[in-house]
């Protein structure tokens, strides 16, 4: 399957369901559930047991994924030296790839190494970094992810005052007149999507809201468009 298509940005809030929460025996049920859903994007947490202290999904997984589904794939690199790797990630099949500022010293040289590989360029920040470290990169960055847990696992809490920081980051991206946007990740649930959209995230990244939603994958992706719109 060729790369799917970006859509256009539009001014409603963009939702990526994350699979790290989703059944890992049946990923391929789980992106077919996304399929018409309200959702914009799914959301690959890749992790390598170093940066972070767990593992996840790999190349394999995202041929896979790129065969079974239409929507873009968002890649979070959670790994040490991404830029080794970047360009396997795109021939796999991914849409966008995201690294870490952490885990990148040439975090502008590994941005601009993804947009050369027709990707979208997302940067991100751990809770305990501060939101300027992002501010000479915003400028080749198609997205800014402010993490709103310590990344590693799902299903923790939303780290309230990470909030604070989303702010700080569309502050910055409006004084510089980008157009990039701002996504959140960890812990979003219906009850503080809004306040994460009022701080000033355009996308929401969603794992255990959307895949353990007693109903299924629609209707948490449902739960959290009504939580919005209220």
């Amino acid at each position: 399957m060729p790369r799917s298509t970006w859509p256009p940005c539009r001014d409603a809030v963009r939702i990526a369901p994350s699979l790290l929460a989703a059944d890992f025996g049946r990923l391929t049920d789980a992106v077919h559930a996304l399929e018409g859903s309200g959702a914009e994007r799914i959301h690959v947490d890749v992790m390598d047991g170093v940066f972070v202290p767990n593992f996840t999904f790999g190349t394999d997984t995202v041929r896979v994924l790129r065969r079974e589904t239409q929507l873009p794939l968002e890649l979070h690199l959670m790994i040490v030296e991404p830029e080794r790797h970047v360009h396997t990630f795109a021939e796999a099949g991914a849409d966008a790839i995201t690294v870490h500022y952490e885990t990148s010293p040439h975090l502008h040289r590994t941005l601009q190494q993804i947009r050369a590989l027709d990707c979208r360029a997302g940067a991100a920040i751990n809770p305990s970094t501060p939101a300027a470290m992002l501010d000479d990169a915003l400028e080749c960055c198609d997205l800014a992810l402010v993490m709103t847990i310590d990344p590693g696992f799902g299903g923790q809490r939303l780290i309230d005052s990470t909030l604070r920081k989303v702010t700080t980051v569309r502050e910055e991206i409006s004084r510089q007149g980008l157009q990039t946007e701002v996504e959140v990740d960890g812990g979003v649930e219906p009850e503080n999507a809004k306040a994460c959209v009022d701080a000033g995230a355009d996308v929401l990244v969603a794992g255990t809201a959307v895949f353990r939603n007693p109903h299924g994958p629609a209707a948490g992706v449902a739960a959290l468009r009504q939580a919005l719109a209220g």
